[in-house]
Order: C-alpha cells, then structure tokens, then sequence
C-alpha cells in the first residue's frame, strides 16, 4: 500500500526523523494561509499523490511569498497531473503540501528495500541525489553504495558511520545522518514497509540534515497489525479494479493489453 508524501513524513518524523515543516492543504485560500503561518522567505507547493517525478509534470513550484503560494495551489489542486509513473491518463491532485523552503547544500538519495537475490533488507545510497536512482543506476552504477543488512544485527551506528563516510559526509552533517539512518531503518522495520525512498536527502548550509522527499510503500500483507498506517489509505489514488479484488482477498494487478492470467 502506498502512503502519500506527507503521510510518509508524518510517520518518519514519529521515529525521530528530521522533516521540514508543513501544511496539507485542499484550496488556494488555505495554501496563502499556511505559507504565512511558515513564514520563511520561500515555500515549496507540491502536489499530493501516489507518484514520483512531479516536479517535472509541473506539480512542483518554488513560492517567494503567500500570494505566489495561493497562485501556484489554484492551478495544481484539480489538475490531472502527468508523470513517468502515472502513464498517460495522469492523476488529478486534490491536495497539496505547503513546505517550508530549504537552503540546500546537498542532495543524496538514501532507500531501503527488499533485496530479493539475497532475500534481506538492503540499503542503497548515492550523492546523486534529486534524480531518478535508476537512471544513476543505468549510467553511473559506481555512485550507488549498496548495504546488505543482517536481520539479527539490523543497522549499528558502524554501519550508519560507514555509509555517511561514503557519502563524503564531514563535521555536523557527518554526525546527523549516523542516527538518522538507524532511524529510517527501525521506521523501515516497525511499519512493516517494503520500501523506503528518500530522494532528495539533504544537508543545508544551516548544518542541518532532512527529508526533503520521502515514498513509502507498506507491505498489504502487514495491514492487519498497522492499523493506524491503513488510516493512511486513499483508495482515490488506487486502480478501482484493485479496490475491488482486495475486498475478497485476491491479488489483482492490472496489465496493458488484453490477455488475462488467473493463476492458482
């Protein structure tokens, strides 16, 4: 099941993550009105649904002051928003997070996921970040750290001190993101995700380090024990199809074209 951004952040921030501030808003109105509550010199209007890559798609604007924040919300809540992972139909957003602007340093990407070649939580993290991992991935495979992670041990501050050694990482920054790593891992664990991204991970010029972008997927599986993450769901932004098929227990993933396949 996946969660929106500012769901995934609410949740990150539960398990001592740092996040930056922000609002949830659904009109223009109420976006000029969180962006003065903020009251930083530049907010961040970002569009709220179940896909990556929206700021190419225009879902994503830099706002210098309230009035600019209320321009930018009136035209991104009710438009269907196009992007590598939403096909060609789109999403209409109906929400949008209001965020307080960041003086970004630098970007990294830190994920958690599934490995199944050795069937064990792997951590993947890169001073690529605020691009597409598996565009570094295909082009530049050698900025991509891979951790393997052992379930007895987990993540120890050695290994949280080794991947920030290998992201050039020095001085406060250097010792932010040691707990910061333990931390998405035990979020990782705890929420019962299959996946975890954060992309852009950042440091600022202020020595701060924080989830500038975060995308969770919860395992469907685990609901039944994560009663407060299934509060999360939007079944707005789920295939109808699937909707349907989960309300008898079956898995239903729907396909291009028009061959079908029941399997048993």
């Amino acid at each position: 099941m996946n969660i929106h951004e500012h769901q995934a952040k609410e949740v990150l921030a539960k398990h001592g993550v740092a996040v930056p501030k922000g609002v949830v808003v659904d009109n223009p109105e109420k976006a000029e009105a969180a962006a003065r509550e903020l009251g930083t010199d530049v907010v961040v209007v970002k569009a709220q649904i179940h896909a990556g890559g929206r700021g190419k798609g225009g879902g994503v604007k830099l706002a210098k002051s309230p009035t600019e924040a209320k321009e930018y919300a009136s035209k991104i809540i009710g438009m269907t928003l196009v992007t590598p992972q939403t096909g060609s139909e789109g999403r209409k957003v109906k929400k949008v997070l209001i965020e307080e602007g960041m003086p970004i340093d630098k970007e990294l990407y830190l994920g958690i996921l599934l490995d199944r070649q050795s069937s064990r939580v792997m951590i993947m993290a890169s001073e690529a970040g605020g691009m597409a991992i598996e565009e570094v991935a295909e082009e530049t495979p050698e900025k991509i750290i891979k951790e393997i992670i052992d379930p007895i041990i987990g993540v120890k501050p050695y290994l949280a001190r080794k991947i920030a050694f290998a992201l050039n990482l020095k001085g406060n920054s250097l010792k932010q993101m040691i707990p910061l790593i333990i931390n998405l891992y035990q979020a990782f664990i705890k929420e019962d995700c299959d996946m975890l991204e954060i992309n852009p991970l950042v440091t600022t010029k202020d020595d701060r380090v924080l989830v500038l972008d975060a995308k969770i997927n919860i395992d469907s599986n685990a609901l039944y024990r994560q009663k407060e993450i299934l509060a999360y769901r939007d079944l707005a932004e789920e295939d109808p199809m699937e909707v349907e098929a989960s309300k008898f227990d079956l898995n239903y993933i729907k396909l291009d074209g028009n061959i079908g396949c029941m399997v048993n």
